[in-house]
Parts: C-alpha cells; sequence; structure tokens
C-alpha cells in the first residue's frame, strides 16, 4: 500500500510566515492556485491558512486583510499525517478531522502538502488496478481447459 511519501510532492508546499498579513497570505494563495498555506513561526510549523479561513476569521469579522497578521486567524489546531502512513489511514483520518488538507510530517520536519484529491486520486487508481485484476482472475481460462480447445 501506498505512504504518504510515495505520494507526496515535496515542492508542493507553500509557506507564509505567522507574522505575514492575511493579503499576503491571499496573495501567496493567489499566485500558486491553491488553497491553502501552511504558517511557520521561523521553521516550526504552527498553523495553516485557508480560504476558509479567510471568509470565517476574517470577512466575518470584519477584519481588515492588510492589517491582520495571519498568525491571528489561521487554524493552529493541526491534524498531520506522518511520511510513512499509508493513504488509506490518512483519507480517514482526514475523513473524521473535516479537513481537505493534509501538512505532511516526518520526525517533526514538516515536508509537503496533501490535498484529499490527492488521495483520492491514487485510493482510484488503485481501486482500478484491484478490480483488473479480478476480472482477469475471474474470466482466466484454466490451462487444463486452454489445452483441450481445438485450435482453429
Amino acid at each position: 500500500m501506498k505512504t504518504l511519501r510515495d505520494i507526496m510532492r515535496p515542492s508542493f508546499l507553500f509557506i507564509v510566515q505567522k507574522s505575514a498579513t492575511v493579503s499576503e497570505a491571499v496573495r501567496a494563495m493567489t499566485e500558486h492556485n491553491v488553497g491553502i498555506v501552511v504558517v511557520l513561526d521561523g521553521d516550526r510549523l504552527t498553523g495553516v491558512f485557508s480560504e476558509r479561513d479567510v471568509v470565517r476569521r476574517v470577512v466575518e469579522r470584519g477584519l481588515d486583510p492588510a492589517r491582520t497578521p495571519v498568525g491571528e486567524v489561521m487554524t493552529t489546531e493541526l491534524v498531520v499525517g506522518d511520511a510513512d502512513e499509508d493513504y488509506q489511514s490518512a483519507m480517514r483520518k482526514m475523513d473524521q478531522a473535516n479537513i481537505r488538507h493534509l501538512p505532511v510530517v516526518s520526525e517533526g520536519r514538516l515536508l509537503s502538502m496533501l490535498s484529499i484529491r490527492d488521495l483520492m486520486r491514487v485510493d482510484l487508481a488503485d481501486k482500478g488496478e484491484e478490480l483488473e485484476y479480478l476480472r482477469h482472475y475471474l474470466f482466466q481460462v484454466p490451462p487444463e481447459v486452454a489445452a483441450s480447445r481445438p485450435v482453429r
């Protein structure tokens, strides 16, 4: 079974510092066409900031995005995946936490970010391979039957 390490793209990690403004974080999300950025305090993971956070914690509260530090409105209760965790376990974890993005860590070090879409693609490919294997298994002609058939 594939692990998160097998799936992750190390370059798919967009970072802002805790002191960055909401406007700067939104600009980073827009530039990279992503819905979430990782928030660091120095080199330590302290949170994530998503489009949902913009709506619920900035716009809804009437805060000024140009003056509000991401550190004040980021999500701090993080669910993370270990790089050696299997992808199905990570999917269950994301479903239970009702999240769409999962920071991937190894030995306390942030490596990448995976979306539920990334994991679903792997799951669909695995299911397709399994179906193909079962199809071949169910419809294969046993060697003794094949040997007894006349050649045409």
